[in-house]
């Protein structure tokens, strides 16, 4: 039995329109394709990303790429702590010739948001944001403006320089469906991007891969992709286990659950299939999880990872409930 009514399912140019896009930001993010492949599946999944790594290691640069390989509005908002909730959502300003209030569009009105060090500003301002995320609208002065779609919002921060900043809270940190670190490229993708990037902009070279016409029926084609019961119920013992494990004390919600079964579904449609596998809920597992999981003070003590209870909870848990 499935969970989901059966839809027609992923047309044949579905996965290789996403493999065009993969390899296309592939030459401008040498030695990167987990981190690009994944930006992609929350993209048609309608999440939110968050890049989190050191400074250099191109969080910004993954970002613009994909906004660049889709044809449609792109804004960066540069966060910093003198950033009002004004200066990202917009602002209604009085016209003494039309004696009315006129508003202003923010930043946030485009279908890529790509929020830079958003740890640097206030937490007034994060929320501005984070409430955009959700509601996919603006209010202000008590009128709401609908934001456009498809909207999504890719925020960069820097998790080692603490100075002034702000650190997201864990309830907003859930907004985002995934989190990614993006990692030192290895010796031979340092050596490519030196011999090839070296004088000119890497991202001159992507072009609009994918219109945004085109993006909405594949979104949409996400959402047909089937689940069945079987693999529900692996999805909600994966996140009950968390929530039982001796190193956590807060597990996946069941909203995480629910962003859960919208990411193995994105991530089967990159793949070419119509239906998802116990492999597809086991890959987003990771990137869906790390950021959601609050562990005790003894297994921060210990130097343990949500990634490692991550490992041990893929492991030890079967499909069907037999683990």
């Amino acid at each position: 039995m499935s969970v989901h009514q059966t839809l027609p399912s992923v047309d044949a140019d579905f996965g290789e329109q996403c493999q065009r896009i993969i390899q296309g930001m592939s030459a401008v993010i040498d030695g990167k394709p987990q981190a690009i492949k994944t930006a992609l599946v929350v993209l048609l999944a309608g999440g939110h990303l968050l890049v989190e790594d050191v400074p250099g290691v191109g969080k910004t640069l993954l970002a613009k790429a994909l906004a660049r390989s889709v044809d449609g509005t792109v804004n960066r908002i540069q966060f910093t702590p003198d950033l009002l909730p004004s200066d990202v959502t917009g602002v209604s300003v009085f016209s003494p010739q039309t004696q009315d209030f006129t508003f202003h569009p923010g930043p946030v009105f485009a279908n890529i948001v790509i929020a830079d060090e958003i740890n640097r500003a206030n937490a007034k301002t994060q929320a501005a944001l984070l409430e955009c995320m959700e509601e996919l609208q603006v209010t202000v002065d008590s009128v709401t403006h609908p934001l456009q779609r498809p909207f999504m919002v890719i925020a960069t921060q820097n998790p080692i320089d603490a100075e002034g900043t702000f650190a997201l809270p864990e309830a907003q940190r859930d907004r985002f469906m995934a989190r990614i670190s993006m990692g030192y490229p290895d010796r031979a993708a340092e050596i490519s991007m030196l011999c090839t990037h070296h004088g000119h902009d890497p991202l001159a070279e992507i072009g609009a891969l994918l219109g945004l016409e085109r993006l909405r029926q594949m979104m949409l084609q996400v959402q047909r992709v089937t689940v069945t019961e079987r693999l529900a119920g692996y999805v909600v013992d994966l996140g009950r286990a968390t929530r039982e494990h001796q190193h956590v004390l807060v597990g996946a919600s069941p909203r995480a659950l629910l962003q859960w079964v919208r990411a193995a579904k994105s991530h089967a449609a990159v793949c070419g299939r119509d239906h998802v596998l116990p492999e597809d809920v086991r890959e987003v597992a990771p990137m869906l999880l790390g950021h959601r999981l609050l562990l005790t003070r003894r297994a921060l003590a210990e130097g343990v990872h949500p990634e490692t209870v991550v490992g041990e909870v893929l492991q030890h848990t079967a499909v069907g409930g037999a683990g």
